[in-house]
């Protein structure tokens, strides 16, 4: 007959009152009930969607109840009901301990506002279109004219360099498109007219702007432009 290890028998012990432990703790927590809901808006702060809205599409999901048990949330559900929102860009669903239903909201980002013929909306940072917000207006470049599948591409991509630069983020107000294709800007702070051309060399033709606006702040005929031509990259051509 075998000589029983007690060290052996405790370990195995000790391991089943942890998984008894373990079991009966996911059981409370799963049958703990949502109590409240809780939102909270990462990256920018801008208010295009309301805590208030946030939190009805998600009562909405309880079918009006006003707490519902843990086990019975479908967070994918949840997700995917706040994702169709067409001011959020994505969104994260969970339960804390506490009952505590936590919706972290990222908003999507405007980089232009369109007006024109067919209406007025936002793009946004990803390129797609995002409609006016009844709580908020952002401060984003006015650009008109006709925006289409050939050059929304390219239209983005000059808006993405406006946003995610300082100094053209806060002078550059308005975007029109030619017949020709080429874009005519406005600036904030003179009466003079920029014109881009069309969506190539970026980098090079705005950072050629921003030479011409450093060394124009020297010049006192400035406000006497009225045409800065970016279009030859090699050189910024001013008409008065």
């Amino acid at each position: 007959m075998k000589k029983i290890k007690w060290a052996d028998v405790r370990l195995v012990l000790m391991i089943g009152v942890m998984i008894f432990l373990y079991s009966f703790s996911t059981m409370r927590n799963e049958a703990r009930k949502i109590v409240k809901t809780d939102v909270e808006f990462t990256g920018e702060n801008n208010p295009f969607v309301t805590h208030e809205t946030v939190n009805n599409l998600l009562i909405q999901n309880f079918n009006g109840s006003s707490s519902i048990r843990k086990d019975k949330l479908d967070l994918n559900s949840l997700e995917h009901t706040l994702d169709k929102n067409k001011m959020i860009e994505k969104v994260e669903v969970y339960a804390t301990i506490d009952g505590t239903l936590k919706a972290l909201v990222t908003q999507k980002t405007p980089i232009a506002r369109v007006s024109n013929e067919k209406g007025s909306y936002y793009i946004d940072y990803q390129g797609e279109e995002m409609p006016l917000s009844d709580t908020y207006t952002a401060r984003v470049p006015l650009l008109s004219g006709e925006v289409n599948e050939e050059n929304r591409a390219g239209l983005v991509d000059v808006f993405k360099k406006i946003h995610d630069d300082d100094f053209l983020k806060k002078n550059i107000t308005g975007v029109q498109i030619l017949p020709t294709g080429s874009m005519m800007m406005t600036n904030r702070n003179y009466d003079y007219r920029i014109l881009f051309g069309k969506s190539i060399n970026v980098d090079k033709k705005f950072n050629n702007y921003k030479a011409f606006y450093q060394h124009s702040l020297r010049d006192t005929l400035v406000g006497q432009y009225k045409m800065i031509n970016l279009k030859f990259t090699q050189q910024v051509v001013c008409t008065k």
